[in-house]
């Protein structure tokens, strides 16, 4: 697309092409293929994880808000259930999908900023064997549509900068409408960009009508939701505060080498040499403002202690900045080595299998996956988690199991025994976790309660505010020796509760 004859002087004045080159559509869409093929060719494999199970169950809750997210991936879940079936290979269709278009819009944005075959192929390959890009892949996470959803506002914003078509500004404002209903935190990639562009340039974005539409479109999509955080006292923030305090990716201190690590270690090298020639590089003076967004942001994430990859949205360009450096100049000495097809060959051969689900699931504890990616332990044990509870609730005597009531620790667990629960003959499982609050409390049927945690038998103290009489029956076990978050938990029978649900519920709430 060229630019508008009222747009031509801006860009003869900062220096940016009028024209790109072609899209090598052939070899990115076979690169794009080959990424969605794996990813599909595993996706059965383990099982569901449990934000999966939760989006299975929050889509028949449909809200305009959650305590833990904005309403989009509820929304996707039921309709892809309704559409493709509810089994777990639908539900992760759209997750390979989102992650091959990836891939594309990669390409793309090295040939926004003037990169030919070779920028677009280095870009899209680096994109696609990104062990974070693997990772989000295998599973529907508000994670993985994120990403999709930044890289194209970063991608938007970059082609504006090229052609100055106002219809651009539009799009963004489309594209981070819908990047906002399914992460809050897209808002700070939005932000950061824009300070760029009033860093460096561009700024006639603040002049175009196209910009004002945009802004309506986005507080327009986004009103519901804000509106049902008000009316719910804003648990989101309190959900920031949260996961803040959890440390994971080893804090502060990890925040950039975890980077390196979820962005392939040797070809990280890629993006953070394409992030230094955003300053030193006039060809790419335009798209300086990268460089500022980037770095506004880590600053922003190390005070605020946020995850390394939330950042993710502006790797595929900073990608593509050095693909076209590289290929413009060639790599500098000593470097030549790094954009190779051994090292792109290598880093997808590790992305794998520390990200997808390659072996045994009886081996899966001896490997380094779990360390690697935690995630991957999470997607073991639910149909046996499941067939555990209903040991114990079977246990009951005929007249307290017709009155049981079944309570969970967290939404995985309350979403497997939603999954598997009616084949076991299992009633509806409760908890107070995050969104699963909302979707119902316990009826009183003054029966017993089968419950599932705390993490010890030393939470005892905690179930007795509720119950007299707390006694564990069993622990949860894989199976298998994997270390996740369910095994070891104790299971209780719990009786003599002490107040009507009405009155204990609002305890129960918790947000982690």
């Amino acid at each position: 697309m060229s630019a508008p004859a009222s747009a031509a002087p801006g860009s003869a004045e900062t220096g940016v092409p009028s024209d790109s080159s072609a899209v090598a559509w052939k070899p990115v869409l076979l690169i794009a293929g080959v990424l969605g093929v794996v990813l599909l060719a595993v996706s059965a494999r383990y099982g569901y994880h449990r934000d999966e199970l939760y989006f299975r169950v929050a889509g028949r809750h449909l809200m305009w808000g959650y305590p833990d997210q904005p309403p989009l991936l509820p929304l996707i879940s039921r309709a892809v259930t309704a559409v493709l079936g509810d089994s777990l290979v639908a539900l992760r269709v759209p997750a390979a999908l989102f992650s091959a278009a990836g891939v594309v819009v990669a390409a793309l944005t090295a040939r926004e900023m003037g990169g030919g075959r070779r920028a677009q192929l280095l870009t899209a390959g680096a994109y696609a064997v990104c062990p974070f890009v693997v990772a989000v892949g295998h599973t529907f996470y508000t994670a993985t549509l994120d990403l999709l959803l930044s890289t194209t506002v970063v991608w938007l914003v970059v082609r504006w900068v090229r052609t100055r078509d106002q219809r651009l500004l539009l799009a963004v404002g489309v594209v981070a409408a819908l990047a906002l209903n399914v992460k809050y935190l897209a808002a700070f990639l939005i932000a950061a960009l824009a300070a760029g562009l009033l860093i460096s340039g561009p700024r006639e974005f603040l002049r175009r009508p196209m910009t004002a539409a945009a802004v309506l479109i986005v507080l327009a999509a986004i009103a519901p939701g804000l509106m049902w955080q008000a009316d719910h006292g804003w648990p989101q923030l309190e959900m920031a505060n949260a996961i803040a305090d959890k440390g994971d990716f080893a804090g502060r201190p990890g925040f950039i080498p975890f980077q390196i690590l979820l962005t392939g270690v040797v070809l990280s090298w890629l993006w953070i040499y394409g992030l230094w020639r955003t300053y030193r590089s006039d060809d790419l003076r335009p798209f300086r403002f990268l460089g500022h967004a980037y770095v506004l942001l880590t600053v922003l994430f190390l005070i605020t202690a946020g995850k390394p990859y939330y950042l993710s949205g502006m790797w595929a360009a900073l990608f593509a900045a050095g693909a076209v450096e590289i290929e413009r100049n060639g790599a500098p000495r000593g470097w030549n080595w790094v954009p190779t097809a051994p090292t792109y060959v290598i880093t997808g051969i590790a992305a794998a299998l520390l990200t997808l689900p390659v072996y045994p699931v009886k081996w899966l504890a001896d490997t380094p996956q779990p360390v690697i990616n935690a995630d991957s332990a999470e997607t073991v044990g639910w149909p046996r988690f499941a067939e555990q509870v209903a040991g114990v609730y079977d246990s009951l005597p005929p007249g307290e199991r017709s009155k049981a009531t079944i309570i969970v620790s967290n939404y995985g667990e309350a979403g497997a025994l939603d999954k598997y629960g009616p084949g076991l003959g299992l009633p509806r499982a409760y908890s107070g976790h995050n969104g699963y609050w909302y979707f119902g409390r316990p009826p009183d049927t003054g029966g017993p309660a089968v419950v599932v945690g705390p993490e010890s038998e030393a939470g005892a103290p905690y179930l007795r505010r509720f119950w007299a009489d707390v006694r564990p029956v069993t622990r949860i076990d894989n199976g298998v020796g994997l270390d996740n978050q369910e095994q070891g938990k104790p299971v209780w029978i719990c009786r003599g509760q002490r107040a009507p649900w009405p009155d204990l519920w609002p305890r129960l709430k918790t947000l982690s």
